[in-house]
């Protein structure tokens, strides 16, 4: 796990090339706090940056940039589960490997299968690899877009990085897109849209070929996600989810640094640590997080599944100072604005404290398995949306929020489904807020992300891709990726591997999505090792008492003096209960870069 950077072209000076990748590599040295490395090849006018934080062999044969055959270099950020097969494989085709790490092992599959090696990766990574005799540079990201990685290309070159911050530091003024419309309606900021004007994410399961020579460029996908119904007899489907999934938590686990586990108390965190404490050699670590909010602790759930772990727990009590103290540094810590990730950032503090540098988590379980509300509102929403947009419109005169959200349902397809289901503000809340025409937010937000047609799937399937490319994508991944890595820790997520995507995709909804209970089928294919107690008890997301405890907060207070009337009549619903955290969360971030009055 590291972060990477990279410029092609972009000065014409090579001098101003190497100052502006250290300054990009420094501003993500969170992430990559064990080893930085540079390689420059000045007639191509290419240089490749690296910070590493090191899990598989931690020697010096693991730096990065790495190179292998004395013509192909890489920056790489991530982990290949499957590296030990392919590495077994190519053996048998005569190359000969110089380390242990999975970094080098994607070097020879390049050499060997060129971009066809993409599609036979199985992990979380985010690369870019250089052939110098062809004199091309690849951008590859993984299928599942666990790993973040942003570029630029205009006429002036190439230049990517692992953060959008560590663009700032080829521009002093980077031109800005209209974020703030986004993370209102959203709650974050969803791609192919950042902060900056001509930075875009690569689309995941994609690489993009950059030939340095011609300065042409094309992007190309090598893998994406489909949905079918090959399986459909139950018994069979239990018996491989379990296997699939037992599977991918033992490759998980695989690294030459300490691993834990983050332990919330729920389904996919219990099993996750269940099944890596059969793996785990030494005693397994498990983080939890707790309150004296009975509420919202967890606390008797941790406990009963710590009983039937072999593991050493730490559990640690989260008290409203420690949040207050801590605000400013996580709004820091944002890469892009996100009313969320606030969670991870406390959990992940005190997983590098007790010096683990990788944790497991349960992420995807809900996405792939019916745990959310969607799933069974799906139907619900496509009905309302048919009905035409007049209809819709008489939400803008409702003040209850679902009836405001009704308005997105006039945005065709899953876009307007998805803001009507999870969005934040109303667009004419948001024009209010931001002081600009309501005309001008329906726009924009009308405008980008487009989406494909995905009617033709099964409902309960289509809501599974909207959690999954949507609200996964956009906010879970990136804010766990984004506030583990501040704190130098890589979360892994066994519920995301290939197989266990490949497979939950391929099971037929009538049996995937029955049962009382969300997530059944999970329930049911672990029934021998999970506590009813764990499976058979009221949801609860993963989540902090922050109404309680921002209301509270002196630094919200001193942000919000001599904010202008709507943010004051915001802040005042907010402490009657009349908003949720998330939307104050959303108002007190744009207050804090300056963008609310």
């Amino acid at each position: 796990m590291c972060r990477i950077a990279g410029l092609v072209g972009v000065f014409s000076e090579n001098l101003e090339r190497e100052i502006c990748i250290k300054s990009m590599c420094n501003s993500m040295a969170h992430g990559g706090p064990d080893d930085e490395g540079f390689f420059y090849s000045p007639d191509d006018r290419l240089v490749l940056g690296n910070r590493r934080l090191s899990l598989v062999d931690l020697s010096k044969n693991g730096h990065m940039p790495m190179t292998f055959e004395s013509r192909y270099y890489i920056t790489y950020n991530g982990e290949i589960f499957n590296y030990l097969e392919l590495k077994m494989e190519l053996g048998k085709l005569g190359y000969n490997f110089s380390n242990h790490t999975d970094t080098e092992v994607i070097l020879a599959a390049y050499a060997q299968w060129k971009t066809l090696a993409f599609s036979k990766l199985k992990g979380m990574f985010a690369f870019a690899l250089w052939d110098s005799m062809e004199k091309e540079l690849y951008l590859v990201r993984d299928p599942a877009g666990i790993k973040p990685l942003y570029y630029s290309l205009n006429s002036s070159g190439l230049s990517f990085a692992s953060e959008i911050r560590a663009f700032t530091h080829i521009s002093r003024k980077p031109p800005r897109e209209p974020w703030e419309v986004y993370l209102m309606a959203y709650g974050h900021i969803p791609e192919p849209v950042t902060t900056i004007a001509g930075v875009k994410p690569l689309p995941k399961g994609c690489f993009l070929k950059y030939e340095t020579v011609s300065e042409r460029d094309s992007l190309q996908s090598f893998s994406h996600y489909s949905y079918n119904e090959t399986y459909k007899e139950p018994l069979d489907i239990r018996n491989r989810v379990s296997s699939v999934i037992e599977d991918s938590v033992k490759r998980h686990l695989v690294a030459d640094a300490p691993v834990g586990v983050f332990l919330s108390g729920g389904l996919d965190s219990g099993i996750v640590a269940l099944l890596a404490s059969r793996f785990e050699q030494a005693q397994l670590n498990t983080l939890s997080v707790y309150f004296k909010e009975a509420y919202y602790s967890e606390k008797k759930y941790q406990d009963l599944l710590q009983q039937k772990l072999n593991c050493k727990h730490h559990q640690f009590l989260l008290e409203e100072g420690e949040f207050n103290d801590n605000l400013p540094h996580i709004f820091k810590a944002m890469d892009m604005p996100s009313c969320d990730g606030i969670n991870t950032w406390f959990i992940s503090r005190h997983a590098r404290m007790n010096g683990m540098k990788a944790v497991l988590s349960g992420l995807g379980g809900d996405e792939l398995f019916g745990g959310y509300p969607s799933f069974s509102r799906m139907r619900i929403a496509r009905n309302l949306q048919d009905r035409g947009a007049n209809f819709m419109r008489f939400g803008k005169w409702g003040n209850h929020k679902v009836l405001k959200r009704m308005q997105y349902l006039q945005i065709e397809g899953i876009h307007g489904i998805y803001l009507f289901l999870r969005g934040l503000f109303s667009p004419d809340d948001i024009a209010k807020h931001l002081d600009m025409e309501e005309r001008q937010v329906w726009e924009i937000l009308s405008q980008s992300p487009v989406y494909p047609n995905i009617r033709r799937i099964h409902k309960k399937n289509q809501a599974g891709w909207m959690e999954f490319n949507m609200y996964m994508q956009n906010q879970l991944l990136r804010d766990a990726d984004v506030m583990g890595m501040i704190h130098g820790v890589e979360i892994r997520v066994p519920l995301l591997y290939e197989d266990v995507i490949r497979y939950a995709n391929s099971i037929a909804p009538s049996v995937k999505f029955q049962g009382k209970l969300p997530k059944q089928l999970l329930v049911d294919s672990f029934s021998g090792i999970l506590p009813r107690e764990i499976y058979d008890r009221p949801k609860m997301g993963f989540s902090f008492p922050f109404q309680e405890w921002l209301k509270s907060s002196s630094y919200v207070k001193e942000l919000l003096v001599d904010s202008g009337p709507v943010l004051k009549k915001s802040y005042h619903d907010f402490l009657k209960n009349k908003m949720h955290w998330s939307q104050f969360m959303t108002l007190v971030i744009l207050r804090q870069k300056g963008s609310l009055s």
